[in-house]
């Protein structure tokens, strides 16, 4: 079984999921895959273009609905309160689900100016009860609490960009302030030389376990929520065995010294549409 977190609005959060960027063809059988070794988070997106073959992998795997918990997100063009509302119709039916059980705003995109409208849709879309959950994702502190400011509902989540090579101390910090739970997306990193670094491989070698598995497990220490994307069932089976074994907290800051810097994009200036 798969721990799960609370969130701020009384709901749970497996402590590890899948992430499905960007997959397309291999979708429903990656999903199916997971599902059928034990994963119960599936994390998509409208701008993966991927929601329908998602869909079709969890009612694939015959886990019953309410054993995963299933993230889509808003894309940027479609920022806005009457906007918000269809898309997340259109996400639900490509999906082929009641309900969703997070729903974020993938993008803050502060020029358009436009996410404090999206949220409070979001607010509606809760209270209707076809979403269970709702979050954010690449939202700075600022951004956090001007939603918070005008509607009085804290995001449930931050999704955010986090890994050994960025470590983000000030924004984990900001998030958990506001009971806010952090999720990692690109938890291992865009850059495969993250799983050969001489720290992370010593303390692989230390616990007998993959390198994977210590990137992984170092989130899963931070209580942050990491979402690794694998299509292959033996790498989704490793990603998920993290739970059989502790770092020491001497390990947790030789990971977190491999710090760099930032791989994609700034939430202040970032675009996607």
């Amino acid at each position: 079984m798969i721990p799960t977190l609370a969130l701020n609005d009384g709901n749970r959060i497996p402590a590890i999921g899948l992430g499905t960027w960007p997959m397309n063809e291999e979708a429903p059988t990656a999903v199916r895959a997971a599902l059928e070794a034990g994963y119960r988070l599936i994390d998509t997106a409208a701008r993966y273009e991927n929601e329908e073959a998602v869909g079709r992998g969890i009612a694939e795997s015959g886990v019953p609905r309410e054993q995963v918990f299933v993230t889509t997100k808003l894309r940027g063009q479609d920022q806005g309160y009457e906007s918000t509302l269809r898309a997340f119709e259109t996400s639900r039916r490509k999906l082929g689900l009641d309900y969703v059980d997070l729903y974020l705003i993938h993008w803050p995109l502060p020029r358009v100016d436009r996410y404090v409208d999206s949220w409070r849709a979001m607010v509606k879309l809760r209270e209707e009860g076809v979403v269970r959950s709702i979050g954010v994702s690449n939202f700075t502190a600022a951004h956090l609490d001007r939603v918070v400011a005008e509607t009085d509902v804290v995001p449930a989540v931050n999704q955010i960009e986090l890994h050994p090579y960025f470590t983000q101390p000030e924004l984990r910090a900001a998030n958990a302030e506001r009971t806010v739970l952090t999720q990692s997306w690109s938890p291992l990193a865009r850059s495969s030389r993250l799983l050969t670094e001489p720290a992370v491989e010593q303390v692989a070698g230390r616990h007998g376990v993959e390198a994977s598995q210590v990137v992984l497990r170092w989130h899963v220490q931070l209580g942050a929520v990491p979402i690794p994307k694998s299509a292959s069932p033996h790498r989704q089976r490793v990603n998920l065995d993290v739970f059989g074994f502790e770092l020491s907290e001497s390990e947790m800051k030789q990971i977190s010294a491999l710090e760099r810097g930032r791989q994609g994009g700034d939430p202040d200036t970032h675009e996607e549409f």
